[in-house]
């Protein structure tokens, strides 16, 4: 199953690049060529460990890459969130602007939480594993919130189900539930031939035969968006553009209004049928 999860990731990342979508989830590229040029590097490590005399040669050499890369990883998939974000909001220009803004302190939030939740009573060495897994766990959060947003506001946003945004982002929604569910009942120490790690590989599988599928098919092309000048998010779209940009106060000389001189006319017109009714009843 490990060698089919990279041959799946060599093929996601050859389908990838020959539909031109680096250019537009530049993030997603690195993850992808990240994940495809250590996957052979982890195996091998792997195996040489299995060796007579492997573990004490090589645990070291295999604990601070692979880490390392996890590390990595982790980061790396905060931009991939971002580009998704943008991806799905690039019809209004606005709200995806402000939507940066505030996913982008969401982001700097999760870091904060992150590092203030680790226990440092740890050896050196064990404080990087806690940092790396604190962090994936947090972008593993963020991932199943905006998988999650964008599920609820496509009908808004006319988001397609189609859209290679939203499968990637399902792809790392159900990495994120895998993550959650499957390495909460296994033991961590638990071996590789443990029937949920069976799970969790078939999972992990089924995610990147989603991205393939999203990447291979061709994508239909978004239309122009056209909205009713009065629906709600296209005034929030208003808005958010006009936030942050100073408005400029311009004197001018107000034009008269006919609209205004009617009005005029007609109260004076009030004004003298009244006059006229009071002198009639005094007569």
């Amino acid at each position: 199953m490990n060698g089919i999860e990279f041959a799946m990731w060599a093929l996601l990342g050859l389908v990838f690049w020959r539909k031109g979508l680096h250019r537009r989830f530049s993030a997603m590229g690195l993850y992808l060529g990240l994940r495809v040029v250590t996957s052979p590097l982890i195996s091998a490590l792997v195996y040489l460990q299995q060796q007579p005399g492997g573990s004490g040669k090589y645990f070291l050499t295999y604990f601070y890459i692979y880490w390392a890369i996890y590390l990595a990883s982790a980061v790396i998939l905060l931009f991939v969130c971002i580009e998704i974000f943008r991806a799905a909001l690039s019809a209004y220009p606005g709200l995806m602007k402000f939507g940066i803004v505030i996913f982008r302190w969401v982001i700097l939030a999760s870091v904060i939480v992150t590092f203030s939740s680790i226990s440092l009573t740890h050896g050196q060495k064990l404080v990087i594993p806690d940092v790396a897994m604190a962090l994936m766990r947090s972008v593993s959060i963020l991932e199943l919130c905006l998988l999650g947003f964008l599920c609820l506001s496509m009908n808004a946003l006319k988001l397609s189900i189609r859209d290679v945004a939203f499968g990637i982002a399902l792809g790392f929604g159900m990495l994120s539930a895998n993550d959650f569910i499957v390495i909460s009942l296994i033991s961590r120490y638990a071996s590789l031939n443990a029937p949920l790690q069976f799970v969790y590989e078939s999972v992990i599988l089924c995610s990147l035969g989603v991205w393939v599928t999203y990447c291979a098919l061709p994508e239909p092309a978004r239309k122009p968006m056209v909205v009713a000048a009065n629906s709600t998010i296209y005034r929030w779209n208003e808005i958010a553009s006009a936030l942050g940009h100073p408005t400029t106060q311009v004197a001018a000389p107000q034009a008269a209004n006919s609209f205004f001189l009617t009005d005029v006319e007609k109260v004076v017109e009030k004004v003298l049928s009244r006059n006229l009714k009071g002198r009639e009843s005094e007569l």
